[in-house]
């Protein structure tokens, strides 16, 4: 399914990806050495709750988890990236951590990810976190009305391959709306030219991820979280944007500030 929203519908998105941005910059603002991934899901809770907004997450049962998830943030630490289920584990100095969120409000969802370091952090770290964050702002900038989504994927292969790392195309970014997963997968590298073409009102999650030197993936007994298979390094950026006639407006802007 793929929708297409009025400028309303988008002022809603805008609200929801608001709370997203606010509510995963206060946790980075919370957490330090010390803190335990259960403890930011709580905090997560609390903030999603108290905003009458509703957890993406808690009821998600896709086919490749073991669901239903049952948290309200994803919490990916080191070589763990993609949907990291929280669980006992309290923060160390240099911990890479990853806090990937989606929430619903007045029906419509918004999705982003951040990814950084606790305490300590190395430059190789701060390397692969600034590549993610490099290839989700080409991925946006290649996002305008007319495009298609094979130029936002080539873009983002550009910038990651030309750092050279390994880009798996396994999972994504995609189409977002009235739920949290839509049409049109948006692989991480691809072919200019090629795809579904962008109209405005469209609503797209696009999130460049990336493991230092390798790009196969292992699932741990969880059933949920995604680790780089040689135990290397990860990040992962994300943003919700919605196309407009101009070009991309990113709807996952935080406002709080500290």
């Amino acid at each position: 399914m793929i929708e297409i929203f009025t400028p309303t519908e988008v002022a809603k998105a805008r609200r929801t990806g608001e709370l997203v941005a606010n509510i995963l910059h206060t946790l980075k603002h919370r957490v330090t050495v010390g803190t335990n991934l259960l403890e930011i899901d709580r905090w997560a809770k609390a903030m999603i709750l108290e905003a009458g907004a509703v957890s993406c997450y808690v009821d998600y049962a896709p086919s490749f988890g073991r669901g239903p998830f049952g948290h309200y943030i994803c919490t990916a630490v080191n070589d763990a990236v993609l949907h990291g289920l929280p669980r006992d584990y309290t923060l160390a100095d240099g911990d890479l951590l990853t806090l990937d969120l989606a929430v619903l409000l007045d029906g419509i969802a918004a999705d982003s990810a951040i990814s950084f370091v606790v305490g300590t952090a190395t430059p190789e770290d701060l390397a692969l976190i600034e590549t993610t964050q490099e290839a989700l702002a080409a991925g946006i900038a290649a996002a305008k009305p007319g495009a298609k989504i094979g130029d936002i994927s080539f873009a983002i292969g550009t910038v990651l391959r030309g750092a050279g790392y390994p880009v798996n195309m396994e999972f994504g970014g995609h189409g977002i709306g009235t739920t949290m997963h839509q049409d049109p997968h948006v692989s991480n590298d691809g072919r200019a030219g090629r795809g579904y073409k962008l109209r405005p009102g469209l609503l797209l999650a696009i999130e460049p991820w990336v493991m230092a030197d390798t790009d196969k993936l292992v699932t741990d007994a969880d059933g949920w979280t995604l680790r780089s298979v040689t135990g290397s390094r990860t990040a992962h950026s994300e943003h919700t944007i919605a196309i407009t006639e101009d070009g991309a407006e990113i709807m996952t802007l935080p406002t709080v500030t500290f």
